[in-house]
Formats: structure tokens, sequence, C-alpha cells
């Protein structure tokens, strides 16, 4: 979920998918970031986020998700 001043990432685990991880990623915390769309082969959109004193995360989009857009909001709130 992205809000106006996070990153709220959750990670379902565990086969029945009950178990949840919920992580917030703050936007002042992102020194840089990367954009790759899905391609012909390669059916998942990536968006790779590197936080300072966390390192790099990585987001899976599968399907029709607007990558563009994606990266376009995460630039406004980051630039």
């Amino acid at each position: 979920m992205f809000t106006n001043k996070r990153l709220i990432a959750v990670n379902v685990r565990g086969i029945t998918g009950k178990k949840r991880d919920f992580t917030s990623l703050p936007y002042s915390k992102i020194q840089a970031f990367s954009v790759e769309s899905a391609g012909s082969f390669d059916l998942d959109a990536e968006l790779d986020l590197w936080f300072s004193g966390l390192g790099k995360v990585r987001l899976e989009f599968k399907g029709s998700a607007d990558i563009r857009q994606l990266g376009r909001m995460v630039a406004t709130y980051v630039l």
C-alpha cells in the first residue's frame, strides 16, 4: 500500500497465507530507486528501492500494474 508518507509492504507467508509480515518504509529514507517494466518472457514488473540503514527492497508486481505511474509517484515523494 502506498500512502503520502510511506510504503507499507505486506509479505504473505505460510501455506495457508494466514501469516503476514507488515513493514513500514518511509519515503524520507529512500536513497535511490529503479523501475523495471514487464517484458515478453518476464511478466513481472519490479520496483527496487534502496533505503538508508536497510539496503535494497524489491517489490514485484504481477499482471497489469502500471509500474510507470508507481515510479512517478515515488519520484514525487523522494525527489
